[in-house]
């Protein structure tokens, strides 16, 4: 990334992290929207009580994969961290990223000077991965819940 300066560098790290998190988030929620809506179970979610131990099963189900989804992008963060030396340890990449990710941030002293930006913008990612997750959580918890 020779002649774009930190900040640039920065930009296009932070381009292209952002990109390629929102294409594995929305292929993410695709292929669960997808698993939760083959013929047979849209039928029996129509059956299914949203307290009984299907209904929990269900949620569980699903919580659990928006929680390996987004680890996944967490996890894409800290080896992009660790890979630029932007943070020393891979313990530091993945607490500095999930604090970011996470949008909770305590501080930027995890991180050199040189890459702050980007944590920056892992923390508007994550802002918005987390609502858009939320919101598919609650649609597919309607499909139990409608009746």
């Amino acid at each position: 990334m020779m002649g774009l300066g930190p900040m640039g560098q920065q930009f296009a790290v932070s381009t292209v992290m952002l990109v390629f998190c929102v294409v594995v988030h929305g292929l993410g929620l695709a292929g669960l929207n997808k698993a939760l809506r083959t013929e047979a179970s849209v039928e029996r979610l129509e059956r299914i009580e949203p307290l009984s131990p299907y209904g929990l099963i269900f949620t569980l189900a699903i919580v659990i994969a928006l929680i390996a989804l987004h680890g996944a992008e967490i996890w894409a963060f800290a080896l992009a961290y660790l890979s630029l030396g932007a943070v020393p340890s891979l313990e530091n990449a993945l607490y500095f990223s999930t604090i970011s990710y996470s949008t909770v941030g305590y501080n930027d002293t995890h991180i050199a000077p040189d890459w702050r930006l980007l944590g920056a913008f892992e923390s508007i990612l994550g802002m918005i991965l987390l609502g858009w997750s939320t919101s598919f959580f609650f649609r597919m918890l309607g499909r139990i819940d409608a009746h």
